[in-house]
């Protein structure tokens, strides 16, 4: 993915969350080579780039579903993050993913999340998993996330 105006400034493109830390709370995340490309003002866009050990069907070449989840829950859990202030951290109380179709082997898996609802304790977040156009989606997704902040509601 490359730098556009929404990811320009914003930290650096990467390996790297908000505060330019390698993933460090998520170790599977950098296990699997999860890029995060923004993750501000309640959205947050991730990435998983094509990698042999994550096929989940040799025969085909298409990645495993787990990757897929895992790119999801993760890009809804940052959205919600990026929207508190102070910044602190979620878990995932509730998870849906729809898959739609399999995932292309050889082509990197982008997954981009909104968090449109926070409450007192609770963020709700929904994401779509694609190659290069989120119209034409992979699986989406819809999730509630607990956090430790006070938002008003």
């Amino acid at each position: 993915m490359s730098e556009t105006r929404e990811t320009a400034g914003l930290f650096p493109v990467g390996k790297y969350d908000a505060e330019g830390k390698l993933l460090s709370g998520l170790p599977h995340s950098a296990e699997i080579g999860m890029r995060i490309h923004l993750s501000h003002d309640g959205v947050a866009v991730l990435s998983v780039p094509y990698d042999a050990r994550l096929v989940g069907d040799p025969e085909s070449g298409v990645l495993h579903g787990g990757v897929v989840t895992a790119l999801l829950d993760t890009a809804c859990g940052s959205a919600v993050m990026s929207k508190l202030s102070p910044k602190g951290p979620v878990a995932t109380l509730d998870l849906r993913i729809d898959y739609m179709r399999p995932a292309t082997p050889g082509a990197t898996v982008t997954a981009r999340a909104e968090c449109y609802r926070l409450t007192r304790n609770i963020g709700f977040a929904r994401a779509v998993a694609y190659h290069d156009d989120p119209e034409s989606p992979i699986a989406s997704a819809a999730g509630a996330f607990i956090h430790g902040q006070r938002a008003s509601e």
